[in-house]
């Protein structure tokens, strides 16, 4: 076999008069170069088919920071109300302390035709309850904030793992090579940080982009040459040499993610700048999420924005809800979860109305959950303790029932007391709806298999349409 001939190094002087605007050496130079190129391998980001058909195609992860009370939002619990500090039960921040009862502060009244109970704090998605599938029986591992939201993120509440926004993305990849499969609408950092859209061990290129909102929601997108012919001259040039890099080096996955990740910042100068503005949309779209026209940030213009990234393609999208700092997590002052409950409650109902209106309702599924729920007992002044043993979340469209609640808790809501589902359940009821087995979604890595759902999880069944 005859041996392969080294193509010749291109010195920087000639390099540096090819890229010169309107060098005649430039088309040379890239003829010898594409000659020389090894084939690409296929893109890991393209479409895959999933192991079996599909009822959603995509996914928009509410998470709520900090620890939402069950019993005062989503879960009733009328002795509670009767037993108010007369009665001790779980208390304490590592729920394991017996304390005085506290009641609910707000009433509960029913939602929809189904007269699923909500309380006052979420009177907007209370009308939406019809659409909705309520999950009061949910529990996990971990009552720190740290370990709860990385299980609920990752499967795993004591080491990184790869979120479940980056397995769907290695799992099925993107129908829009524009925009990243995975974007995760975040301006504050809960607890766990950057963990909750990270690929760890997962190729980089499935890990979840980042976008803050404000004038520049991602940074540094515009194009920074004088000219658009002048940047995909450098761009073209650059992906050449990228490529033959990368086919000397086996393809290696982290410089092959490297790689990806000019293209797809490229592509994104024309297609993101487009998604993030929502001047386009009607006062009567802006309306039903709460926002004003002009308003570029706040939860409101997340949701809005979620919707627009669903219709062009994003296979996973997260919105985040409050900040390490300023959550959910009212130890000694209960009466501040109005203020938290105010700012999702119209655009998360205003989102799901706008998907049912714009027939996308049945294939997205729109997940609403936090890390854990709070204790029955008081902690500190007039506030509840962390409490993984049981807490509520919610799903609509993409295949599940609506206008139901599954599972139940205890008299007082300190333990479950029917058809738990534990974060392994519902991340594995999740990728079933994707069309995935979760046993099969798996990644080799330091000598095991990994998953999602690493050796548990059921798929919850009765919960299915």
């Amino acid at each position: 076999m005859a041996r392969q001939q080294t193509p010749p190094v291109i010195g920087r002087r000639e390099l540096f008069r090819s890229m010169v605007a309107g060098s005649l050496l430039m088309p040379g130079v890239l003829a010898e170069l594409f000659a020389s190129e090894q084939p690409q391998v296929e893109d890991p980001l393209s479409p895959k088919q999933p192991h079996f058909p599909a009822k959603a195609k995509r996914v928009i992860f509410v998470f709520s920071n900090g620890g939402v009370s069950h019993m005062d939002s989503f879960d009733y619990k009328p002795k509670l109300f009767q037993a108010d500090g007369k009665m001790l039960g779980v208390g304490g921040g590592l729920s394991d302390q017996p304390r005085k009862l506290l009641k609910p502060l707000w009433d509960y009244k029913p939602g929809g035709e189904c007269g699923t109970l909500v309380s006052d704090l979420f009177p907007y998605l209370r009308k939406q309850m019809d659409d909705i599938c309520l999950i009061k029986s949910m529990h996990g591992n971990d009552n720190e904030h740290y370990n709860a939201t990385l299980g609920m993120h990752t499967g795993s509440f004591f080491f990184s793992r790869p979120s479940i926004g980056s397995w769907i993305s290695y799992g099925l990849g993107t129908s829009n090579q524009n925009l990243p499969s995975f974007i995760a609408l975040a301006p504050q950092m809960p607890y766990a940080g950057t963990q909750i859209f990270n690929n760890d061990f997962l190729p980089a290129y499935h890990q979840g982009v980042r976008v803050i909102g404000g004038a520049e929601p991602i940074a540094d997108l515009n194009r920074r040459t004088t000219t658009a012919d002048l940047q995909e001259l450098e761009l073209g040039l650059a992906d050449v040499l990228n490529n033959r890099h990368l086919s000397q080096r086996g393809h290696d996955s982290d410089l092959s993610a490297r790689v990806r990740s000019f293209e797809t910042a490229f592509h994104m100068q024309s297609d993101a700048p487009e998604a993030f503005d929502v001047a386009a949309e009607t006062d009567q779209t802006l309306a039903m999420y709460g926002l004003d026209r002009g308003q570029n940030e706040g939860f409101g213009w997340q949701c809005l924005v979620a919707r627009r990234l669903a219709e062009r393609g994003v296979r996973f999208i997260e919105l985040v809800d409050g900040s390490s700092s300023h959550n959910w997590d009212q130890h000694s002052n209960m009466p501040e979860h109005a203020q938290h409950a105010k700012v999702i409650d119209q655009p998360l109902a205003g989102l799901l109305q706008d998907l049912k209106d714009r027939g996308m309702l049945h294939d997205t599924l729109l997940v609403w959950t936090t890390e854990f729920g709070r204790t029955p007992g008081v902690d500190g002044d007039n506030g509840r303790g962390h409490h993984s043993a049981c807490f509520s979340s919610w799903m609509a469209g993409g295949g599940v029932k609506g206008g139901i609640s599954f599972g139940s808790t205890d008299e007082i809501g300190a333990t479950v007391a029917e058809d738990g589902v534990h974060v392994h359940d519902f991340h594995a009821t999740i990728l079933h709806l994707l069309g995935i087995d979760h046993t099969r979604l798996t990644y080799r890595h330091a000598g095991r298999d990994y998953r999602l759902t690493d050796v548990h999880g059921r798929v919850v069944h009765q919960i299915l349409a």
